[in-house]
């Protein structure tokens, strides 16, 4: 209680919980992940996570954004991606990660530039999420015309 008044005080409001891990934050938390593993978060790939949540799961915009703040804070306390792709893998059928995969693909190149830090990600990712190396060969060509 003294602790609460104290937070008060300095205008600091007490820490919400997250909520429970579910496919939908799984998904944002791994689009978060790929967009900062180059320690450059872009605002291009901010704004293609909020239009793909937004497509995906019909939220509106203000909706997709609060969505991606929670996927956010959820990245930065994850230790490591297994758990995001494991909650991927589980609930979500072999149609619905092939999506998910291309959406990863979208980020990566939000910014018009996939980096070898993105790279090393998509494949670990590709194969965490039971992409077949020819699927995700075809999702690269694809989405960079290569």
């Amino acid at each position: 209680m003294i602790a609460e008044f104290f937070q008060r005080l300095r205008g600091a409001r007490p820490e919400t919980p997250l909520p429970e891990l579910d496919a939908q934050l799984a998904v944002g938390a791994l689009l978060v992940r790929l967009a900062k593993s180059d320690q450059h978060y872009a605002v291009e790939e901010i704004a293609k996570i909020d239009l793909l949540l937004a497509q995906h799961y019909g939220l509106n915009p203000v909706e997709a954004a609060k969505t991606r703040a929670t996927c956010e804070k959820l990245e930065a306390q994850a230790p490591d991606t297994d758990e995001f792709t494991a909650m991927v893998q589980a609930t979500v059928d072999a149609a619905a990660r092939l999506e998910v995969f291309e959406a990863l693909w979208q980020v990566s190149l939000a910014d018009r530039a996939l980096k070898p830090e993105e790279q090393a990600f998509l494949t670990g990712a590709g194969t965490a999420l039971g992409i077949s190396d020819q699927d995700a060969a075809d999702i690269a060509t694809r989405l960079t015309g290569a």
